[in-house]
C-alpha cells in the first residue's frame, strides 16, 4: 500500500543536512547533489514548487583551508562560513543551470532568527519566498553563519527548515539526512519506525544527538524538535536517506521509505505558530496558582494580579515564556508590558491584562 498525503504536495520544503555535502574526511561530495538538483528539477517540471534548506557553508570553508576540525569559537565559524558559502551557491548554480537540469535558476536566502522574531520581517521573508517561486526559481536557504550571533542563531538547520515550512506554508517536509529514518532502539535488529503520529516521550528516548561533532551540530533530536514545529503547522514530514536512488521523487509518488511523521490534525494558526515556535522569547514570568488556573481552565487572559516575577530584557509586545510557582513552562505569550513597566508598578488591584488570551499559546504542544 502507498504512503497517503493529506493533501496533493505542490509545495514541497527539502533539508539537505552537511553529510550530503562533505564526506568524514573533508572532502566534497561529487555524486550526491547533481542527483538531488536534477530530482528538483523533474519535480518543478511536475508542477511542485521546492524550496531547499541546505547545511554545509561551514564544512566546505573547512574543505578549502584544508581543516579536519571543525573550530569552536564564533569568529572561526563565521569565517568558515563566508568562505564556504560562496562555494556552496556556485556548486548549486552550475548544477542547477545544467543540460540535465533543464537550465534553471537558483536563488540564495540567508536568514537569521531575527527574521523570524520580528513579525514584519517573518511576513517581508514570506513575501519574498514567494514571489522567487512565482517565478520558478528554487530558493536555497542556509542561516547566515556570517553574522548571526548566540542570541540570533537558529541552532541548527532542522529547525529553519521547520520553521521556513511553515513560513511559506508547504504541504511536506522531507529532512534528508545519513540515516534512513527513526530507529526502534528496543528490536533485536535496527528497525526502521514507518510512520509515527505523535512524538511521544518514548519515541524521543530513541532519538541521540549526532556523534559527527566535525560535521554539524545537530542529530535525531533536532530533526524531532524541528518535526513537531511542522507538525503543529499541519505539515507532514519524512526523514530519508539523502543517498538513497531518486529519494525525492519516490517519496512523492508514494512509496514507503524513510520515517512519516504525521501532521496534527488541530492547526496551530499561523500567528499563534509564531508564537509558539517563531518568536525568540525575550523574558519570563511567573504566575500564581490562581491564575495558572484561570489560563490552563478556564482559557482567559493572564490578568496583572496573578503576575508574582518576572526577568529578562522584554519590551511591549515581546514574546515570554509564562512560569508556574515550580518553574515549569505553561505557556508563551505577546506581553502588554515591558520590564520596566511591571518594575513601575505598585498597585496590582486592577485588571489590566498582561497577556490577552487571543496573544496566548499553552505549551502542552
Amino acid at each position: 500500500m502507498s504512503r497517503k498525503f493529506p493533501q496533493k504536495v505542490k509545495r514541497l520544503v527539502v533539508k539537505v543536512g552537511s553529510s550530503l555535502i562533505a564526506t568524514y574526511k573533508m572532502r566534497p561530495q561529487e555524486s550526491r547533489l547533481p542527483s538531488l538538483v536534477e530530482q528538483i528539477c523533474k519535480l518543478n517540471s511536475r508542477g511542485v514548487e521546492v524550496v531547499l534548506v541546505s547545511s554545509g557553508a561551514i564544512v566546505l570553508g573547512m574543505v578549502e583551508l584544508g581543516e579536519q576540525r571543525r573550530p569552536t569559537d564564533l569568529a572561526s565559524l563565521q569565517a568558515r562560513a563566508a568562505i564556504g558559502q560562496g562555494v556552496l551557491m556556485g556548486t548549486y548554480g552550475d548544477l542547477f543551470i545544467a543540460p540535465s537540469s533543464e537550465g534553471r535558476k537558483c536563488a540564495q536566502v540567508l536568514l537569521t532568527w531575527e527574521d523570524f522574531d520580528n513579525r514584519q520581517r517573518y511576513l517581508n521573508a514570506r513575501n519574498t519566498l514567494n514571489a522567487i517561486l512565482e517565478q520558478n526559481v528554487v530558493p536555497i536557504i542556509n542561516e547566515n553563519d556570517t553574522i548571526s550571533t548566540d542570541e540570533i542563531k537558529f541552532g541548527d538547520n532542522d529547525k529553519l527548515a521547520a520553521l521556513v515550512a511553515s513560513l511559506v506554508q508547504a504541504d511536506l517536509l522531507v529532512i534528508l539526512s545519513d540515516v534512513e529514518g527513526l530507529y526502534d532502539p528496543t528490536q533485536g535488529e535496527k528497525k526502521i519506525l514507518e510512520e509515527i503520529k505523535e512524538i511521544t516521550g518514548e519515541i524521543e528516548g530513541f532519538a541521540s544527538g549526532t556523534t559527527k561533532k566535525q560535521m554539524s551540530r545537530g542529530g535525531m533530536v533536532t530533526k524531532l524538535e524541528a518535526i513537531k514545529i511542522a507538525t503543529h503547522a499541519n505539515i507532514p514530514c519524512v526523514i530519508a536517506h539523502g543517498e538513497m536512488e531518486n529519494v525525492l521523487l519516490r517519496i512523492l509518488e508514494g512509496e514507503r521509505i524513510g520515517t512519516f511523521f504525521v501532521e496534527k490534525e488541530e492547526k496551530l494558526l499561523a500567528h499563534k505558530h509564531w508564537i509558539s515556535f517563531g518568536a525568540k522569547p525575550k523574558g519570563r514570568i511567573t504566575i500564581d496558582d490562581g491564575a495558572k488556573k484561570a489560563i490552563l481552565e478556564g482559557g482567559k487572559s493572564l490578568l496583572l494580579p496573578g503576575v508574582v516575577a518576572w526577568d529578562g530584557h522584554f519590551r511591549a509586545q515581546d514574546v515570554v515564556v509564562v512560569h508556574d510557582r515550580q518553574d515549569r513552562e505553561i505557556a508563551r505569550g505577546v506581553i502588554n508590558y515591558s520590564v520596566s513597566d511591571l518594575h513601575r508598578i505598585e498597585d496590582k488591584k486592577g485588571k489590566a491584562e498582561v497577556i490577552h488570551r487571543d496573544e496566548l499559546v499553552l505549551s502542552k504542544r
